[in-house]
């Protein structure tokens, strides 16, 4: 849309070098996330390749996957589309080259500095939220900075029509701070270890708003904006309906912010939170197909230059991904379904098809689009191009389709039952032994995906080298100058970046609101159980062990109210055993089996068996080692702060308690080492970290042992299968 009543012509500059040092940062760290990717999926199938090492276990990379992936590989890639489309839709430089140099080497020091710590076991074990309190600061500061800069440089645009993917940028930042700041608030302990100021259901409810719409507004929504300025570009067509974008933007930002609860299909969380969690997720498949449709159909007309433009072969793949991945997440948050995919591979599926297809392939052809354009040449080679195109596509097909036959067969095999009413598989093992070759294929796909990703790093530094950075690409626009008339309808938001920012932030303040006040506010209103209580200091050191270790990342501890959970694990999880619990650990997939009531299962010996080899205690297990535990002492010198912070949190720890806080840890964990040395066990002693552990894991369930639940208002959910 052109200006009216242009101010005169004025001369200006983009800034290409803090887009190609994004540009840089994202295939480095691409490489790093899909490399861990990889090594994790062999650990899997080859638990020998843990190495035995704490920073080289599965518990420890996991997260370090999770994390390069999407803040390294995705976030890098974020700020490198976001800065290049930017300054062109707004015909301006960025507000200011130190905030862009700030914004870029902090966001470089805060991913060097979560590799480092989550290797170390620093963790606050919540997904796609590990990072601890200093980190977290450290995001808030330069997520500012970004924000302050992208305003800025909005405010000084000179196109008065705000472009749509410039809309979806606004909502990514203000989403994420909101997200961001509510789901971080926690009380330090230490330099590095915090608790979350939230327990238990409520700990789930805004864990899960926050990690679903993490998936929504730092996977999804910035790069619907660059889908909108590059799909355009590279395929020479305009957008395909204006006004379909509109309806998009608003309707998709208002209903993704509701979705989170279908995290927590059948588990304690509320009933009504989960059931309005399934609407809202089955009503967003509209908007999210209204954007697939919407970038697809822009290439009307150019379908011939898709068979033979890497670029456009990739952003297809990557729409047509997007929309397979929202359209299966709504399915998946149907009751029915997933009271059969939770905790399965089926999740890691549908996670990965979105990606490595959207996000990843986008990245990709965004990648092949601007580096040539920068550097003044042509790409080195197409033919490389379209070969990583082939090799990554199959990679995800592997990938995915392992994936997919892995969940199925999960959760078949652990709902099935005998003609005389057992189950068929009592042994969690025996669906492990079962999926363990789908496995090796997802670990294969991850090889062919990361191969083509080096074809590509490859063939752009080839690129590079033959051309040459215009680090100050000169442009010329009109000033803005005001428009003769006011702005009407929908103009009103797309001339007004302070008008639109507030309805975005609205818009996305209802859903959240909705949701989690009620939960947090009304905390009596959760049903107590009177022999429900905190943890003593030797079980709180050993939980916090457990969660160090990532034990969480494949052990729920959340058994739903299913027949065959019950009859597998036990007594269904009640949302009053978990009110002490800081932070919540019901988990997102079963590596393992669930150790919600795993308390008093087994005798002492048996958990020193078993973390010191898996195997020789349960033969075929896939579960790394950890021997480090029983030679490593225990670090109490922060027990009597944690205890401290506990009391601050809400955990009814008496003064007395805190202050006998070391002589009772001591006093519990010589009572079972010296178990363990009657039982044969002579290297045990009191001080191990093994120790600390064994008293956690003996106490997780068994609270409600003998328990009356005088406020127990659980409907009759056992008989549900």
């Amino acid at each position: 849309m052109s200006n009216h009543h242009q101010g005169k012509v004025e001369t200006f500059a983009y800034d290409n070098r803090i887009v190609s040092q994004f540009a840089f940062a994202t295939m480095l760290w691409g490489i790093v996330g899909f490399l861990v990717g990889v090594i994790i999926a062999f650990q899997l199938y080859m638990p020998s390749l843990n190495l035995g090492i704490s920073f080289t276990s599965f518990g420890r990379l996991r997260p370090l996957h999770t994390n390069a992936v999407i803040f390294a590989f995705v976030g890098n890639g974020m700020f490198m589309a976001i800065y290049y489309s930017l300054q062109r839709l707004c015909k301006a430089r960025m507000f200011s080259d130190t905030l862009s140099k700030i914004h870029f080497w902090g966001w470089q020091l805060m991913i060097v500095s979560a590799a480092v710590t989550l290797l170390a076991g620093y963790t606050t074990s919540k997904e796609y939220a590990e990072l601890e309190w200093p980190i977290d600061i450290l995001i808030t500061v330069i997520w500012v900075v970004f924000g302050v800069n992208m305003i800025g440089t909005i405010v000084k645009r000179r196109e008065r029509h705000m472009y749509v993917a410039i809309w979806f940028y606004l909502a990514t930042f203000f989403a994420v701070a909101l997200l961001h700041i509510v789901n971080s608030a926690e009380v330090p302990v230490s330099f590095m270890k915090s608790y979350p100021v939230y327990a238990g259901v409520q700990d789930a409810m805004v864990q899960w708003w926050y990690g679903h719409n993490a998936v929504a507004f730092f996977l999804t929504t910035p790069y619907l904006g660059a889908m909108y300025y590059f799909m355009p570009k590279a395929a020479k067509r305009p957008v395909y309906s204006y006004r379909l974008s509109i309806i998009h933007f608003w309707s998709l930002i208002f209903i993704y912010i509701w979705a989170g609860p279908h995290h927590l299909i059948y588990t304690a969380l509320p009933d009504w939170t989960q059931s309005l969690g399934t609407a809202l997720s089955l009503m967003l498949i509209a908007p999210s197909w209204g954007g697939m449709l919407n970038g697809l159909l822009t290439l009307r007309g150019a379908w011939d230059r898709v068979r033979t433009d890497p670029v456009l072969k990739f952003m297809v793949v990557a729409v047509t991904a997007y929309g397979m991945a929202t359209f299966e997440g709504p399915m998946m948050a149907i009751k029915s379904v997933n009271a059969l995919s939770h905790y399965t591979e089926w999740t890691i599926a549908h996670v990965h098809v979105a990606a490595l297809g959207w996000n990843g392939f986008l990245t990709f052809g965004i990648l092949y689009w601007i580096i040539p354009r920068m550097y003044k040449t042509e790409l080195y080679s197409v033919k490389l191009a379209d070969i990583h195109f082939w090799i990554g596509t199959l990679g995800i097909v592997f990938y995915a389709i392992s994936m997919y036959w892995a969940g199925l067969a999960q959760g078949f095999m652990w709902k099935e039952f005998r003609p005389d009413g057992l189950l068929a598989y009592p042994n969690f093992l025996e669906t492990v032994e079962q999926i363990r070759p789908m496995y090796l294929i997802r670990a294969l796909g991850g090889v062919l995906f990361i191969t083509g990703a080096l074809l590509m790093v490859f063939n752009l530094l080839k690129t590079v080298a033959a051309g040459s950075l215009e680090a100050n690409e000169k442009a010329q626009a009109p000033a803005l100058v005001k428009p003769a008339k006011a702005d009407t309808g929908h103009q009103i938001f797309e001339g007004n970046v302070f008008k639109l920012s507030l309805g975005a932030v609205v818009a996305l303040l209802i859903g959240g609101a909705f949701e989690i006040i009620p939960l947090l506010t009304q905390s009596s209103n959760i049903p107590r159980i009177a022999s429900v209580m905190p943890y003593t200091p030797l079980e709180l050191e050993g939980r916090d062990l457990y969660i160090r270790e990532g034990c969480n990342t494949c052990h729920s501890q959340m058994i739903r109210p299913f027949r065959s959970e019950t009859e597998r694990y036990g007594e269904y999880s009640k949302v009053g055993e978990f009110v002490y619990d800081h932070p919540f650990l019901w988990g997102s997939k079963r590596t393992g089996p669930d150790l919600h009531r795993v308390g008093g299962k087994y005798p002492d010996a048996w958990h020193y068996n078993h973390m010191k080899d898996p195997t020789s205690t349960s033969p075929g297990s896939i579960m790394p080692p950890y021997p480090w535990l029983l030679v490593d002492k225990l670090d109490t010198s922060t027990t009597v702060a944690k205890i401290n912070v506990m009391q601050i949190v809400g955990v009814p720890y008496t003064d007395e308690e805190k202050g006998n806080a070391l002589v009772d840890l001591q006093a519990q964990a010589q009572k079972i080492a010296n178990a363990l040395n009657e039982q044969g066990f002579n290297d045990a002693k009191a001080d191990q970290e093994i120790i600390a552990l064994i008293a956690y894991l003996q106490r997780v369930g068994t609270d409600i042992g003998n328990a009356e639940d005088d406020d127990d208002d659980d409907d009759d959910d056992d008989d549900d299968e």
